[in-house]
């Protein structure tokens, strides 16, 4: 049945960040596991970044395919579904004998995840509206934040406690946990009247809408390079935290933490500068902290590799910008195709993936053997977003003049 009456926006937000809790907590969890993997399964350096990386490329097809689905059949069902099969998924990787394997079902978790982040925005999307509805999204950033924070600190105690299968099995009960909250919680949003064709040839025209639109690929990608920046550190963190820093399995939260508490500082600015900026202000500022950030991280490393605090806290930093810019980038992006919300938070989403699968396949193994060099990567990309940020900026302006 369509929804009557929006339910309340703290549980809306909370169901949300529990959709894309999953995207974290399914990449930070088994990082304290690396060397247990690698040990146990025979599995080399290359083996264990390609569990990360087609574990994101699978993650962003996906998001290609849930966003038409969602707009077609509605939300409910499909998050459902794509739960379940999170959760045989995550089965899978506990049980797994080889490297092979594990990076299969690594894959199979990514193809599933995918919707909880797609549906989720569109889901709040369709229930809110403007200022209201980036209060929502920042709220989401807010609980989302637990995730990355809590993740790596119980993928160590079970990696001590228990070894790295047990924290695959816990990723498998997480993931029914949040279908059971779903089911109890989320109603359909998306009325049968505003539903789109599940056509081929309707689903290729609207990314191809999309796709050509300059200013909603402008916002994408930056959406996605932002992100970026900071999951160059995440995907670091085993080289990290066991080379860099010299700490063992239980010490994640060193980096995590910090991080955990900008995107926090940046997502509850967000929500309070709602009613105050607008969307496209509260972007530029957000990136005007995150470029600060990445600069002070070069500098910070430039006389050679420095001590956990100096080396963390740049790092933090840029969380919050990027945390501050990106409920406004998202809106910004879906509401330029509000009939086909699913499909753009599904395209925003790919964008967002690919850039950390690339990251994770190409950039992490030529950067994480030198702090200095994953500072000057994190600059080259927030560097990247500025320059989208002023083309999307002159497309504006010339779209006003005309």
């Amino acid at each position: 049945m369509p929804v009557r009456r929006p339910p309340h926006p703290l549980r809306v937000s909370f169901l949300v960040a529990a959709l894309a809790m999953l995207a974290p907590f399914t990449l930070d969890t088994y990082l304290p596991s690396f060397p247990a993997i690698a040990s146990d399964l025979g599995a080399t350096p290359h083996d264990m970044q390609r569990t990360l990386s087609d574990y994101l490329w699978a993650f962003g097809a996906m998001m290609l395919v849930y966003g038409p689905l969602s707009d077609a059949l509605g939300r409910r069902r499909v998050v459902l579904v794509a739960l379940l099969g999170y959760a045989l998924a995550s089965l899978g990787c506990a049980l797994a004998e080889d490297i092979d394997t594990l990076v299969l079902m690594r894959a199979g978790q990514g193809m599933a995840a995918g919707a909880g982040l797609v549906i989720g925005r569109a889901f709040a999307r369709d229930l809110f509206e403007g200022a209201e509805a980036q209060r929502v999204l920042a709220n989401v950033m807010l609980f989302f934040a637990v995730g990355p924070a809590i993740a790596p600190i119980v993928g160590g105690w079970l990696e001590s406690g228990f070894g790295w299968r047990s924290v695959f099995l816990f990723l498998a009960g997480l993931g029914l946990v949040i279908l059971a909250l779903v089911a109890a919680w989320m109603p359909e949003s998306l009325p049968v009247d505003r539903r789109q064709p599940l056509h081929p040839g309707s689903v290729a025209r609207a990314y191809g809408a999309m796709l050509s639109h300059p200013s909603f690929m402008l916002l994408a990608l930056m959406f996605g390079i932002n992100f970026g920046g900071l999951f160059l550190y995440i995907a670091s963190a085993p080289e990290l935290i066991y080379s860099h820093l010299g700490y063992g399995e239980h010490d994640f939260w060193r980096l995590f933490l910090p991080v955990v508490t900008g995107i926090v500082g940046g997502s509850f600015l967000a929500g309070r500068l709602a009613h105050r900026l607008a969307p496209r202000h509260t972007v530029s500022l957000g990136l005007a902290v995150l470029l600060a950030a990445a600069s002070i991280n070069v500098l910070v490393n430039h006389g050679g590799e420095p001590g956990a605090a100096a080396l963390i806290a740049p790092v933090a930093l840029y969380a919050l910008g990027m945390a501050l810019a990106m409920p406004s980038l998202s809106l910004m992006g879906m509401d330029l195709f509000p009939a086909r919300r699913g499909m753009a938070s599904a395209l925003q989403g790919f964008m967002q993936m690919s850039s950390n699968g690339l990251i994770a396949a190409f950039v992490v193994a030529v950067l994480a053997a030198s702090t200095l060099s994953l500072a000057w990567g994190q600059l080259a990309i927030a560097t990247s977003s500025l320059v989208l940020w002023l083309a999307w900026n002159l497309l504006r302006a010339r779209h006003l003049a005309g």
